[in-house]
């Protein structure tokens, strides 16, 4: 997902963007959404978190580190 749109979600659930990066925007939102905000933290350990809207996302940025 583009950071446009991430951003554009974050608005809607009230969210408010500012000088967040991708991940801190992103952990923003699960908080937000009453989930973990686990995004891009799991290294090493399997997701158990399968219908997770940034799962896909999640595990790219993870083995990118």
């Amino acid at each position: 997902m583009r950071l446009q749109e991430i951003k554009e979600m974050a608005g809607k659930i009230g969210v408010k963007a500012g000088g967040m990066n991708r991940t801190e925007l992103i952990r923003a939102i699960q908080r937000a959404e009453g989930n973990a905000d686990c995004y891009a933290l799991r290294q090493g350990h399997e997701c158990d978190q399968i219908n997770c809207l940034w799962r896909k996302d999640c595990m790219r940025a993870i083995s990118r580190h």
